[in-house]
């Protein structure tokens, strides 16, 4: 089935599409252009949607907004937003009724031409997957990337041929109930994140298993053979599967022992690079490019592999140099929206940075951060909903009493931001790397980032 032929059998059906956020807006817009019946719901009021509302309605959209926005679902095809949970009440009632409750991401899989590569876990979905798109693009293939990154796809269809790649980072909430079939799957690792949005622990972890269920013999599924979770994955997968490491032996992916980065195959190693030319910083990053390079194993060769991890410098918001002002380093780590990530970035620095934390309440534990903290830390300045937890998990810390570690609470950002300014002398580091989301202040963790990078360019 094409795109058209799918567009096509939505003809005559009422649609509604919950959320005009980034990965919905350009399927609106694909629908209302193609003559069907759309219901834009949305929580938004009209005057704080402002143009793009009434850019809608002028397309010929009809708006349910507002805090009611999923009362009375009853339309024949429901898109649900990534951040809606398909167990949310509304939702099971209209599927209950007969509505079919489906995503872009969702239909995307069903109508992509090309192979597939998708990536979830964790912590490092984003810089493994743009990785794993610049290994492919040095190799000579087109590539399309997009999922949780970048721009949604399914719109793109049409410009794809069966020899391109497209690269999706899928997050547990498109995963939840989405019977996906990509020709690569990578868990990067699981550890607890998202929890506000999960059942619980288990039904996170599910969500992320679905990502290599519907695979067959033919397929490839990489794992994190260290991580607590993933190794036990394989007694459940059809596909051949492959490890990643760099604290283990194993007998079949891509290991690093010493400084030396190896492909293994039946125990057999072959050395790709070496580990130090890596350009990214942190042993975070190592695991990622593990992963990377155990995914695109027999599509790129070992010297494209090296020319990627040599020369390419990152991803915005992950731990991006900003500036450097009056000997201060200024590093934006928006991205760290969980500990486990905020821990990462920490262990990456190369003396102890003052840091920014604090932000969305997603339900997770700080206790492991806390330790870390007191360890890695000079500084922590804490804003936002979860300064307090992230406070408490310090002061609980083993490691608090002897640490000399200095915390304080500002709660408006910007004044955090300038309170760390305040305090940095020449040779510090200022880490913003929050452990938490960003909506109790933000739309997403890029619209923070940005918005740290505005307050310290404006420095003086």
């Amino acid at each position: 089935m094409t795109l058209n032929d799918y567009i096509h059998s939505l003809n005559g059906k009422r649609i509604a599409v919950i959320g005009v956020g980034v990965s919905n807006a350009p399927l609106i817009r694909l629908l209302l252009s193609c003559g069907c019946d759309v219901t834009v719901c949305d929580k938004r009021t009209l005057a704080e949607m402002g143009m793009e509302g009434l850019e809608l309605i002028n397309m010929g959209a009809k708006l349910k907004l507002g805090e009611k926005y999923l009362e009375g679902l009853d339309h024949d095809v429901i898109f649900r937003t990534p951040g809606l949970m398909p167990f949310d009440a509304h939702l099971e009632n209209a599927k209950a009724h007969g509505s079919v409750i489906t995503s872009e991401m969702e239909v995307f899989f069903k109508l992509c031409p090309c192979r597939t590569v998708a990536i979830t876990g964790s912590d490092g979905k984003t810089t493994t997957s743009t990785i794993i798109s610049e290994l492919l693009k040095h190799a000579g293939y087109t590539v399309h990337l997009g999922g949780n990154i970048g721009h949604p796809l399914l719109c793109d269809i049409p410009e794809m041929r069966p020899g391109d790649f497209a690269v999706l980072e899928l997050s547990s909430f498109q995963l939840h109930s989405m019977k996906c079939h990509p020709n690569i799957a990578v868990i990067t690792n699981i550890s607890p994140n998202h929890l506000d949005k999960h059942k619980d622990y288990q039904d996170y972890i599910d969500a992320k298993r679905a990502i290599y269920l519907e695979q067959d013999e033919g397929d490839r599924l990489v794992l994190n053979f260290d991580d607590e979770h993933t190794p036990y994955f394989e007694q459940t997968a059809k596909s051949a599967v492959t490890y990643f490491s760099d604290k283990s032996e194993i007998q079949n992916g891509v290991m690093c022992t010493g400084n030396e980065i190896c492909r293994v195959n039946g125990g057999k190693r072959s050395v790709i690079m070496h580990a130090d030319e890596i350009k990214l910083p942190g042993e975070h990053n190592l695991l990622n490019y593990l992963a990377a390079f155990a995914a695109v194993d027999g599509l790129v060769g070992d010297e494209d592999c090296r020319e990627v991890a040599v020369h390419f410098a990152g991803v915005e918001h992950r731990l991006e140099q900003v500036r450097v002002l009056h000997g201060v380093t200024y590093i934006n780590d928006s991205i760290g929206t969980s500990p486990t990530r905020t821990a990462a970035g920490l262990r990456a620095m190369k003396t102890k940075p003052i840091v920014i934390a604090g932000g969305y309440d997603k339900h997770i534990p700080f206790d492991g951060l806390g330790d870390d903290l007191c360890l890695l830390a000079k500084e922590v300045i804490l804003t936002g909903a979860t300064a307090d937890k992230i406070g408490a998990a310090i002061e609980n810390s083993k490691y608090y009493a002897g640490s000399g570690l200095k915390v304080s609470r500002e709660d408006d950002f910007d004044a955090a931001v300038h309170t760390a300014a305040a305090h940095a002398a020449e040779g510090d580091i200022v880490l913003f790397s929050p452990a938490c989301a960003a909506f109790d202040h933000f739309k997403n963790f890029a619209e923070r980032g940005s918005h740290f990078k505005k307050l310290i360019m404006e420095l003086e």
